[in-house]
């Protein structure tokens, strides 16, 4: 009898759910990037796919982890897996307006059999726990059909994303335009001269 009792016990823990990573597709199209704002849960892999003529990149402006992606043509994907909680800004190095952010939420906890009902928002309490580190994954993948489920998006309040670094005008192009506004003068003078 107590073998059957393990047997089962056995066999209800394999049957219980598990909350599976997903892969979510982030569509660099029209210099933008699209969806803007991506929610997604712990664990999850964003994949990004250039679809635009352009050279695109996505780098992080503000978040609980950084990440830059290497710089993609048209076809190339990145891949990036999210494994602390938080919300990330990001935009294209190459095009500052190109803009978009992922929301990354705890991973839901599948429910035991005893719990039939959960509390409503207001009454959920919310745990600090240590935030794992976050990997990094560069691979070019050939993009797969991918359904996406409709995600409900959820208020969150972060701090404004900082502003892509300013680039200011390299001297060596100041310098190199001033030779060649002197070169094409100096050229013009000797031209109109041997004309005379």
């Amino acid at each position: 009898m107590s073998r059957i009792l393990v047997v089962l016990a056995l066999f209800m823990l394999m049957a219980a759910p598990t909350a599976a990573a997903a892969t979510q597709q982030v569509h660099m199209s029209g210099y933008a990037y699209g969806p803007g704002t991506l929610t997604i849960n712990v664990g999850d892999t964003v994949t990004w796919t250039n679809h635009d003529q352009a050279p695109h990149d996505a780098v992080t402006t503000a978040g609980p982890a950084q990440f830059r992606s290497p710089m993609l043509n048209t076809g190339q994907t990145w891949s990036f897996t999210f494994t602390t909680p938080g919300t990330y800004s990001y935009y294209c190095s190459v095009h500052p307006d190109m803009r978009g952010q992922i929301v990354v939420r705890q991973a839901a906890q599948a429910p035991t059999p005893q719990q039939q009902q959960q509390p409503a928002p207001s009454q959920r309490r919310q745990s600090a726990t240590p935030a794992p580190r976050t990997q990094q994954t560069s691979a070019v993948v050939v993009p797969e059909p991918v359904e996406e489920t409709p995600v409900a998006q959820q208020p969150v309040a972060a701090a404004a994303p900082a502003p892509p670094p300013r680039m200011g005008l390299d001297p060596l192009l100041l310098v190199a335009g001033l030779v060649a506004g002197v070169a094409t003068l100096c050229l013009l003078l000797i031209g109109s001269r041997s004309a005379g």
